[in-house]
């Protein structure tokens, strides 16, 4: 066989793979798809996520979150919309997605239209804080140095939102991701909530890149390149440089721990001094732990 015709073939079984994973209301094991496809199960998982981008347990739920958007935005109810998409409850939808729900990207794209933003600000040892919560989830967390400064910037993001400010300790999903960023940066020591569901728009790529991002551990860093390799992808460090530009979630998806291959900082969306300080602290706070651990 050519290697043309060999290509078409791996296409094909491609293909019928993510047909099955379409019309499947359970996921299939990677097994059975690699028994329908006559491939190894390590071949057909690189093959597949070199072709669509994402392994095939990933495709499934991210097909699953679509058919649950697609209900919420018809008006379904949450409840019925959930069991519909064949979640089964409604703690499933956030077990295995990190509670990545998102604003809808055309909801995103017209500038907010519909959404009603609240938001507070606080001071950190960083500068201020900005925290801004939809319906749905948290849609903005920002760094600054003024209030003005990232008021404005959320007006711009979401030009076409309704936006009202509250008090710090009336919205509870504001004061949990305050409480939850303080206590992991040390900035406090009272207890660390669960972070409340999201509500950003992303692609499944940038999802799959800011979750490899909230496993690295406080006061380490990798590299673009080491990030790439990882997600099994050595070629992608330009696009996982994109997707940390485009992250919107200051210290929740921690793109601070990012730097350039050789080891310099880089630049940060919120400012390489706040990084290089950010950075520092971390590496502070996980020293005696560090230390601990080797003993």
């Amino acid at each position: 066989m050519s290697i043309m015709n060999a290509r078409l073939a791996n296409e094909t079984k491609l293909e019928q793979v993510r047909q099955l994973l379409e019309r499947a209301d359970e996921a299939p094991t990677l097994q059975a798809l690699a028994e329908v496809a006559g491939l190894s199960p390590s071949h057909l998982q690189r093959a597949f996520r070199r072709r669509y981008g994402m392994s095939p347990a990933e495709y499934h739920r991210a097909r699953r979150f679509g058919q649950l958007k697609s209900a919420l935005r018809k008006g379904a109810a949450v409840s019925d919309a959930v069991y519909d998409a064949g979640f089964g409850s409604g703690s499933r939808v956030y077990e295995h997605s990190d509670r990545l729900l998102g604003m809808t990207p055309a909801s995103y794209r017209a500038g907010g239209a519909g959404a009603d933003i609240r938001y507070t600000t606080t001071g950190t040892p960083l500068g201020r804080l900005l925290v801004a919560t939809t319906s749905r989830g948290i849609c903005s967390v920002t760094l600054g140095d003024t209030d003005a400064e990232l008021e404005q910037r959320l007006a711009n993001e979401f030009p076409k939102a309704s936006r009202e400010r509250v008090d710090a300790g009336r919205e509870e999903w504001l004061d949990a991701v305050i409480a939850r960023i303080a206590n992991e940066l040390g900035w406090s020591d009272a207890a660390a909530p669960d972070l409340p569901p999201l509500d950003v728009a992303a692609t499944a790529f940038q999802w799959r890149v800011w979750n490899a991002l909230t496993r690295i551990p406080s006061g380490i860093t990798k590299s673009y390149g080491e990030l790439a390799a990882e997600l099994g992808m050595p070629r992608a460090a330009r696009a996982i440089g994109n997707a940390c530009g485009n992250n919107r979630l200051a210290l929740i998806v921690p793109c601070h721990r990012i730097v350039r291959e050789d080891g310099s900082l880089g630049g940060w969306r919120w400012g390489v001094e706040r990084k290089r300080e950010l950075l520092a602290n971390e590496q502070r706070n996980h020293e005696p732990q560090r230390k601990r651990s080797a003993a």
